[in-house]
């Protein structure tokens, strides 16, 4: 079970999608849309739709909002969603993956296509690097969960395979675990520690790139221009940035 780790870069700014919190709703809820419409749209009786309504709930989405995404999944004249993965290269040497939920696959493409090169990058074909990352299950806690003893101990009790904790501020805990075990640790996770902020599939990458200034400059507008996109859900990447180059950067 490893410690510190830098895991908050790896994927995105932490915060980043805090600040814009229409467009977090409008992503939440297109996940719920899809995860009732590919089962029942009783969340007990769906886990991919219990971890989405979760995950709203963690970040204080209203329940309309919440109720209304799981009506749409019923509705005869609803939007049809698909998940698509773009695989691509950033500044620096750096890998990005890319989730997306569209309607319309040539839109999100040439949208996705087009943050890449205006931001120091270049969109790869299927496979290109995601041969780079592992498919697991990714469990986020605040730093007010516990301290990392405390937060080691519930996560081995859980059966989870790997905790990264970064105390302080703007710290938190990651609990990772085996795709296959996600619904299985989050369960019992939270009845140690209470909900969650995050319960969701991750892209960890199996090795990290430094980032160095002016490469770490451009990928964080690359990250943040595919955040913006309506159709994106998540970015993952193998990259890392010190603390002090985050601070230089004004983050």
């Amino acid at each position: 079970m490893a410690g510190h780790s830098k895991f908050k870069n790896i994927m995105h700014r932490k915060g980043a999608q805090d600040k814009k919190r229409s467009n977090l709703f409008s992503k939440l809820s297109r996940e719920i849309t899809v995860a009732a419409k590919m089962g029942t749209p009783d969340p007990d009786m769906n886990p991919r739709l219990r971890l989405a309504v979760n995950n709203a709930k963690a970040q204080s989405m209203p329940k309309d909002n919440i109720q209304r995404a799981i009506d749409k999944a019923s509705a005869a004249d609803g939007d049809s969603y698909e998940e698509v993965r773009y695989e691509g290269y950033g500044p620096g040497g750096s890998a990005i993956i890319v989730e997306a939920l569209t309607d319309n696959r040539n839109r999100t493409a040439t949208n996705v296509r087009t943050c890449f090169s205006k931001n120091g990058g270049n969109l790869g074909t299927e496979g290109s690097v995601v041969h780079g990352f592992e498919r697991v299950g990714l469990i986020e806690y605040p730093v007010s969960a516990g301290d990392e003893d405390t937060i080691l101990e519930a996560a081995i009790e859980a059966g989870a395979d790997d905790v990264e904790s970064e105390m302080g501020e703007d710290g938190g805990h990651s609990i990772w675990t085996s795709a296959e075990s996600l619904h299985e640790v989050a369960g019992a996770l939270e009845k140690a520690l209470g909900e969650a902020e995050n319960v969701k599939l991750a892209w960890k990458p199996n090795l990290t790139v430094e980032m160095d200034e002016k490469s770490a400059g451009t990928l964080l507008k690359l990250v943040d221009a595919l955040d913006d996109d309506d159709d994106v859900q998540t970015v993952w990447g193998n990259y890392d940035i010190s603390d002090d180059i985050m601070e230089k950067l004004g983050d």
